[in-house]
């Protein structure tokens, strides 16, 4: 299978294309299927269709996540792990390569980044006025996070808590997208949320073993980078057995509807993938099937969560 080619300048000079891949599109995926999942969870409980509001509060959620994704790569730029990592897994590690390849400039990237989240949090504001000032309870963390995670001074992914960053932040994802429609809080979403959250994880947490070497000299002491690749490979165990077992108890309480079981479809993905990260986990140019199968993991756990809860809302 050829490996995709990383963007360059020549192959990016529509300017809407080359900033709209700047955002890393397909990994927005995710925050579509938890949005998802959130107008699931509201629709269960008897919240009205709104179909603009749920429109707005989708396209906020990706573009915060696009920003997210942005300053990512400005920061790591900056600390200058994407330049040195020779193992990068494209597309999946070592950032989008647009300043590397010369496709952005630092300073473009910074101000593009900041424009999204400027754009992201304004539209918050405004949709609060239709849902209510309690999403400011759900989007303020939300935002504060996507930048904590790789800025500095906080940084938080190189201390060793970018895994509970990810995992908060599509909870709060959920539970945004509920509230908009629900107009109240509600644990429901959370409830719903955490094993979809949770295998999102494992899709930054898998894409971390490409990168360690690099993230290792510049200071990135993330989890793969303490552990050291072996043994961090029963960390994506936990996190995978975790989610799984967070899903079944909640059926078994009462506090899921049977139906959610079939977002158990996921766990051979999950299987397998750690199954190829046991045993390619030294050899980063190996890695691309098993992070394809994380990825489709948290995917396909997702869209049936969504679909089973909304099943119950509609039958």
């Amino acid at each position: 299978m050829t490996r995709p080619s990383e963007p360059t300048p020549e192959a990016l000079r529509n300017p809407l294309l080359r900033y709209g891949l700047a955002t890393r599109p397909p990994f927005l995926l995710v925050t579509l299927i938890g949005a998802l999942i959130g107008f699931a969870t509201a629709y269960a409980d008897g919240a009205p269709a709104q179909p603009l509001a749920a429109v707005c509060a989708l396209l906020l959620g990706l573009i915060l996540h696009g920003a997210v994704n942005v300053l990512n790569d400005y920061y790591d730029a900056l600390n200058g792990t994407d330049t040195i990592n020779t193992a990068r897994v494209f597309p999946f590690t070592g950032g989008s390569r647009f300043i590397q390849n010369g496709v952005l400039s630092v300073s473009q990237t910074a101000l593009y980044g900041w424009l999204l989240l400027a754009v992201a949090v304004a539209g918050g504001l405004v949709l609060t006025t239709y849902a209510g000032g309690g999403l400011i309870a759900i989007g303020l963390p939300g935002v504060l996070i996507g930048w904590a995670y790789s800025a500095p001074p906080l940084a938080l992914n190189s201390r060793g808590f970018g895994e509970p960053c990810v995992a908060a932040g599509f909870v709060l994802v959920v539970a945004g997208a509920d509230f908009v429609l629900r107009h109240a809080l509600s644990v429901v979403p959370l409830v719903a949320a955490a094993s979809f959250a949770l295998l999102v994880t494992n899709v930054l947490y898998i894409n971390q073993f490409p990168d360690r070497d690099a993230d290792m000299k510049v200071g990135k002491h993330h989890w793969v980078v303490r552990l050291g690749t072996r043994r961090a490979v029963r960390g994506y165990h936990l996190i995978a057995g975790l989610a799984y077992a967070w899903l079944l108890a909640a059926v078994l309480s009462g506090a899921l509807p049977m139906l959610v079981l079939s977002a158990l479809a996921a766990a051979p993905f999950s299987l397998a993938a750690a199954r190829r990260l046991a045993r390619d986990a030294e050899q980063p140019e190996r890695l691309a099937p098993a992070i394809r199968l994380t990825i489709a993991a948290a995917v396909l756990h997702g869209a049936l969560l969504a679909l089973a809860i909304f099943l119950r809302g509609h039958t």
